[in-house]
């Protein structure tokens, strides 16, 4: 009997958009990582960036529990840069200061890692394991996400934008995995939100695919784990 696909996603920069994005899972049982820079926060919301000339802002630490209750926080580094253009010392200041923050705030494991801007290098894979980080996604495309020749390249099967999406989708049923990445402050017009639900709901009823967490993905793929546990 086939299993069903194993469907992820994950977020990142912790933007304020997030809480909606966060309220449309939840409505349809989505499971989702949310990649977090605990150095660019503060206690309260505060402007970013704007994007296509609408307003982003991050989110602060007063709601940061609230917006991801139930959902698998991983680490984008402590302020967002290009790890593989900075000194050795900073970079890994960066991944475990990163990482300790979000530890010690939310008072759980955080085991994964998204690449800021999408660069790295071999030091910086480096880094992430001597961190104690189990995988590093990048903003590469491949068809078979899962299991990645190695976790720190970590390539997803495409952005949550994709054109070819659904094509996508129905293509890495036969390879078991589909992982889709995005920023939810790209979603700009209402139009935009309404698209993603639907997708939301389209995946939450297929029979042929359930929703997975990134974690769990790789504990069930070690020596004795347990794929069910997805």
């Amino acid at each position: 009997m086939k299993l069903p696909m194993i469907v992820a996603q994950c977020w990142d920069d912790g933007v304020t958009t997030d809480a909606r994005l966060a309220d449309i899972l939840r409505r349809y049982g989505a499971r989702a990582s949310f990649n977090l820079n605990a150095g660019l926060y503060e206690a309260h919301r505060r402007p970013g960036w704007r994007y296509r000339g609408t307003q982003v802002s991050w989110l602060g630490w007063n709601e940061m529990r609230s917006v991801y209750d139930g959902f698998t926080i991983a680490n984008h580094s402590l302020q967002h840069p290009h790890l593989d253009q900075i000194p050795v010392e900073a970079a890994r200041r960066e991944i475990q200061e990163g990482r300790d923050r979000l530890e010690q705030f939310f008072g759980r494991p955080v085991r994964g890692f998204a690449y800021p801007f999408g660069t790295y290098n071999e030091t910086v894979k480096a880094l992430l394991r001597e961190t104690g980080h189990g995988y590093a996604r990048t903003v590469g495309s491949v068809p078979h996400p899962f299991p990645p020749s190695d976790p720190m390249e970590f390539h997803p099967s495409c952005h949550f934008l994709a054109p070819d999406f659904w094509a996508r989708y129905e293509k890495a049923k036969s390879g078991g995995v589909f992982y889709f990445w995005g920023h939810s402050y790209e979603m700009i017009a209402e139009e935009q939100w309404a698209a993603f639900e639907r997708t939301i709901a389209r995946i939450g009823a297929d029979p042929e695919s359930r929703w997975g967490d990134l974690p769990e993905l790789f504990e069930a793929s070690k020596p004795g784990g347990r794929a069910s546990a997805l």
